[in-house]
């Protein structure tokens, strides 16, 4: 814990222990990246998580990632959504969640190998076993692509489980109170060609 990552608000909720903050990172399929340059920006991004590198990708004319390259700060946070929580009161409205944020300064990825590595891991990281099964990028498409690491030194997580709290004075008022669980659900696969077969690690994803 640094003093930028310490919770403040609900501080009973804060999380600290890496593997808690790996598993969310792992589990969230985007997060948003913010940096301020003349003005603040947040951008949604498709990330993967190699040891304890954050990596992030997109196009060598991205202002975001052109700005983290020459050092600026950057902030990246996922958010998981387990359940809309609802009291009796609008005030005490909520969500179950689980929340990461990592801050720090990104190094531009300039090692092919490393490069292709950190490409290969953001596809897994959508559906793993899919980068096996497809064509790896080639010379062209790999200049085309600028490709950031961040190590995760600095990050904190935010959880918040259980039922709405409601003010004692409002527990006896007749409306109904609870949690409604959310989860992604995959639907089935709509292929391009009904030819081929659903690869298994597709099945095991909708199954």
């Amino acid at each position: 814990m640094t003093d930028p990552t310490r919770v403040r608000r609900h501080p009973e909720r804060g999380r600290y222990e890496r593997a808690e903050i790996e598993a969310i990172l792992d589990a969230a399929l985007v997060s948003h990246v913010g940096f301020e340059d003349e003005r603040p920006f947040v951008i949604p991004m498709i990330h993967a998580r190699v040891g304890g590198t954050l990596y992030l990708h997109g196009s060598p004319g991205s202002r975001l990632l052109r700005r983290l390259e020459r050092g600026a700060d950057v902030c990246v946070t996922a958010t998981l959504v387990d359940g809309l929580v609802l009291a009796r009161s609008q005030f005490h409205h909520s969500l179950n969640y689980r929340s990461a944020v990592v801050l720090g300064r990104a190094r531009l990825v300039s090692d092919d190998g490393e490069k292709r590595q950190a490409l290969r891991a953001i596809v897994d990281h959508v559906l793993p076993g899919r980068a096996e099964d497809s064509r790896p990028p080639s010379e062209k498409e790999l200049l085309a692509t600028m490709v950031l690491a961040l190590p995760i030194d600095e990050a904190s997580a935010k959880v918040r489980t259980g039922m709405p709290v409601d003010e004692e004075e409002d527990e006896g008022l007749p409306f109904w109170a609870g949690v409604v669980p959310l989860k992604t659900t995959p639907g089935p696969p709509e292929p391009v060609d009904p030819e081929l077969p659903v690869p298994d690690y597709v099945r095991r994803l909708v199954d």
